[in-house]
């Protein structure tokens, strides 16, 4: 197709099988959309587009994704403000027209209403960092660090120590925006230790807390959803015969989290020895 519509702050280009959204870059544009760039989205993961007047002879288009196909916006949850929301797209009034012509052109590729299999829209790739009130998090795309700090981590978070947690122990993320009170990130883990909704997330060592200047949302929202949409993504654990790790290569993997927890291995280094010695034949 390869048509386009310009709006404000964001251009969308319509084609065969998916549409394009460039955000503007600037002072002016919302911090979320400089962090994106831009996105590309399948039309099977929209299960509408609708077109509705706007104030000041202006036109609003507005994309629906299908749940579970965003890991931006399932853990989003409706937390941000609409003047932030990626698929929405505000056009002057006399481009109404196209817009609509377009959306009647692509309705036919669009998905079901109906939740998604799998995640269908991308999200920032690994290494992500994202500096939160108590921590610095780190995200290689094999597992999530967290690092406190001296000044903002709770004593109990000190006690427990700088935590790793790889994507196989990993079943899920919780984000609360930082815009709200009690915003955090919380890796939910799959054997249930280390807290959960019932603790708070000062207290726990899975979760980061968000502040003034410390979390941002356009900062902690792709952080937290491409974690997500890797441990979708990851091997299951069951799928991994047991017989492939020998008591050698677990005694190794011990001794390089000690060392890595002593300081004495950078993150780069322990993930590289670590990825060598897990693929190593006994």
């Amino acid at each position: 197709m390869g048509d386009v519509l310009a709006g404000n702050h964001a251009v969308w280009e319509f084609d065969s099988d998916s549409v394009l959204i460039r955000f503007a870059r600037g002072i002016r544009t919302r911090r979320l959309w400089n962090a994106l760039g831009e996105r590309r989205i399948p039309y099977e993961a929209l299960s509408g587009l609708s077109l509705t007047p706007g104030k000041r002879d202006t036109s609003v288009l507005r994309a629906a994704p299908r749940p579970g196909a965003d890991p931006l916006m399932e853990l989003a949850d409706g937390q941000l403000k609409e003047v932030c929301d990626p698929y929405r797209l505000v056009l002057p009034g006399d481009r109404a027209p196209l817009a609509a012509s377009l959306i009647e052109a692509v309705r036919p590729e669009l998905g079901p209403a109906e939740e998604a299999p799998s995640f269908l829209v991308e999200v920032p790739e690994p290494p992500l960092v994202l500096k939160a009130y108590d921590a610095r998090a780190v995200f290689d795309g094999s597992s999530v660090a967290f690092r406190w700090s001296r000044t903002g981590a709770s004593s109990t978070k000190w006690k427990a120590g700088d935590r790793e947690y790889p994507l196989t122990a990993l079943s899920g993320v919780e984000w609360h925006s930082p815009e709200r009170p009690g915003g955090h990130l919380r890796l939910r883990l799959r054997d249930g230790d280390g807290g959960g909704p019932g603790v708070a997330p000062d207290q726990d060592p899975a979760a980061v807390v968000f502040a003034v200047g410390y979390g941002a949302v356009h900062e902690s929202l792709p952080f937290a959803a491409a974690v997500l949409a890797a441990v979708r993504a990851r091997t299951p654990v069951a799928s991994v015969p047991a017989a492939r790790v020998s008591p050698e290569a677990s005694d190794r993997m011990r001794h390089l989290s000690e060392l890595h927890g002593a300081g004495l291995l950078t993150d780069a280094e322990y993930a590289a020895l670590r990825d060598r010695f897990s693929t190593e034949p006994d």
